[in-house]
């Protein structure tokens, strides 16, 4: 399962009810904020889940609207929080300048009071656990180095406790050993294989974030059988050929890529002042009914379709 808090779904600049792009992913132990546009500190504070554990920034681009808010999330960091290390990805150009905000301005030479790593995204795997894959894919958006990021669950085994049971399997360390898939040995000698006690395996939850974006085609794929999308519709299709020309998307294009790539829920940010969220939302569930313009502090899980 995942979980969701968006902290600013406005596009380019902030209105009176949505701040700039930053979301807050949560997984287990993990917390990831994606995205950190001006005043995303308060947009953290305000939603109430704080800063704890909150030291892996994903960035999807260097856009300003999407890199500003680090400034004074790490000025806060460096003064009152306890936290001793934070962690940065990003691409190359957006890391170009986001050293510059953070150590040419933000600190100015000095040494920061806490490890900042700034970690250079490349397609592929950023970090994997026993049950957990964070992913990295290029989008299509103005500017080189542009990703989205694919949050997925590893296939797992339902442990069947009924044939554990059947075959004396006792409650304890020795099924965990079964789940984590080795063989063990009874009292009586015998031995038992993982397969014996473990059903067929079933795919974890996935869910897609993509930040700005100006084509579809080449999201497909990675947005196949999604359990969540996570996407932005700056324009309305009335004025597609603005979207073209500043490499956006329309809230049907996005509803579109959700219908062809069989996606469960899509969540629409990143919106426009000049239109009004109902007719977003129409344009976007006339093509792909289960669909949600997401406001600043909504939150959502996301799990496992069935």
């Amino acid at each position: 399962m995942f979980e969701i808090v968006f902290l600013g779904t406005s596009a380019s600049a902030p209105s009176v009810h949505r701040g700039l792009s930053a979301q807050v992913i949560m997984h287990k132990q993990y917390r990831f904020l994606v995205d950190c546009g001006e005043g995303t500190q308060r947009q953290i504070l305000h939603s109430g889940i704080g800063f704890k554990r909150l030291d892996k920034i994903l960035i999807t681009h260097g856009h300003l609207d999407h890199i500003l808010g680090l400034a004074g999330l790490v000025s806060t960091f460096a003064r009152w929080e306890a936290m001793d290390q934070l962690e940065i990805w990003a691409g190359k150009w957006a890391l170009d300048r986001i050293h510059d905000l953070l150590f040419g301005i933000v600190l100015r030479g000095a040494k920061p009071p806490l490890k900042i790593d700034l970690y250079e995204i490349k397609p592929g795997v950023l970090m994997e656990d026993d049950s957990f894959q964070l992913s990295a894919f290029p989008v299509t958006h103005r500017g080189p180095d542009c990703y989205g990021f694919a949050f997925e669950e590893k296939p797992r085994r339902q442990f069947l406790a009924e044939k554990a049971e059947a075959l004396g399997v006792p409650p304890g360390p020795e099924r965990r050993e079964l789940v984590a898939g080795k063989a063990i040995t009874l009292a009586d000698d015998r031995t038992i294989q993982p397969e014996e006690v473990l059903g067929p395996l079933n795919a974890g939850a996935k869910l897609i974030h993509v930040g700005d974006a100006g084509k579809t085609h080449d999201l497909l794929e990675v947005c196949r059988d999604a359990d969540g999308l996570i996407i932005e519709a700056t324009y309305l299709d009335v004025e597609a050929d603005l979207a073209r020309e500043f490499s956006h998307l329309t809230a049907k294009q996005a509803a579109t890529l959700a219908k062809k790539a069989g996606v469960r829920q899509l969540f629409l940010t990143h919106i426009s002042r000049r239109y009004r969220e109902k007719d977003v939302l129409e344009e976007a569930q006339a093509v792909f009914p289960n669909t949600v313009v997401a406001r600043d502090f909504d939150q959502y899980k996301v799990v496992k379709g069935k």
